[in-house]
């Protein structure tokens, strides 16, 4: 499996709590985590920076610890997705230096929330802050059901945007895709499919196991598509109680065989 294309795996997020004792080793301390994530995967989404701007010496001690060859997806900040306030972009960016400068930067992730319906004042907003972002690799991951439509694919394509395949629980209003290349690479996300715990609180949206089946069958649904870019992103955002690093591992292993 994997037809010679270049899939890359990781988590959303790396620093969980509840992860010990599950991926972590028994009595892993925060600051060990990233160490042992690196002995097992080649990418991460950086979570935090969604909650606030990415401090360069943050990104600067990842980017050194890390290996030749371990590249990161910053996602953008709050302020840019959930509050449509585009002052923070310039200074985002700037921040993301650490990374840019070593090489280490695979792109900036902008996931809008459900509440980011397809309007003309969103689809105003969204090309704007593209712009905002030119300067670096970008790719979007939209909420809602309105985004799907055939303009949206042919104008991320155009931007040279990818476009995030999420993978959500079978609900009308979620934004559901097709697997598509619009942009440099191709970027899927496996968030969970359970529709009962969707909308509560925190992470329990995210606890989810997928199963080796289903793992597999979205492995078989992408690989028509191998073959339209270099590379293959494919991260899992099911993070509660290290569920994603296990899932991660498993794809790993198909993808091997």
């Amino acid at each position: 499996m994997g037809g010679g294309a270049t899939y890359r795996i990781g988590t959303s997020g790396y620093s969980f709590d509840d992860w010990v004792g599950r991926f972590y080793p028994p009595g892993t301390a925060r600051a060990d985590m990233f160490a042992f994530y690196l002995q097992h995967f080649c990418t991460v989404e950086l979570n935090f920076t969604y909650y606030r701007m990415p401090p360069p010496r943050t990104l600067e001690s990842l980017a050194a610890s890390s290996p030749e060859g371990f590249d990161f997806w910053v996602k953008a900040n709050q302020r840019t997705t959930h509050r449509q306030d585009r002052t923070a972009a310039s200074e985002f960016v700037a921040n993301l230096a650490p990374l840019t400068q070593r090489g280490k930067l695979a792109g900036v992730l902008m996931q809008f929330p459900q509440s980011f319906h397809r309007t003309v004042v969103n689809r105003e907003y969204l090309q704007a802050t593209i712009e905002d972002f030119a300067a670096v690799p970008l790719a979007v991951e939209f909420r809602h059901a309105s985004w799907q439509h055939p303009s949206v694919v042919e104008g991320l394509a155009e931007r040279r945007v990818s476009l995030v395949v999420p993978d959500v629980p079978a609900i009308d209003s979620l934004f559901h895709a097709e697997p598509v290349i619009t942009g440099p690479c191709g970027y899927l996300r496996l968030h969970s499919r359970n529709a009962g715990k969707w909308y509560a609180k925190g992470a329990d949206r995210y606890d989810y196991t997928y199963s080796d089946n289903e793992l597999r069958e979205l492995l078989h649904r992408w690989s028509p598509l191998e073959q339209a870019a270099p590379t293959h992103y494919v991260f899992c955002n099911n993070c509660h109680g290290g569920q994603a690093a296990r899932n991660a591992l498993r794809l790993q292993q198909f993808l091997a065989e």
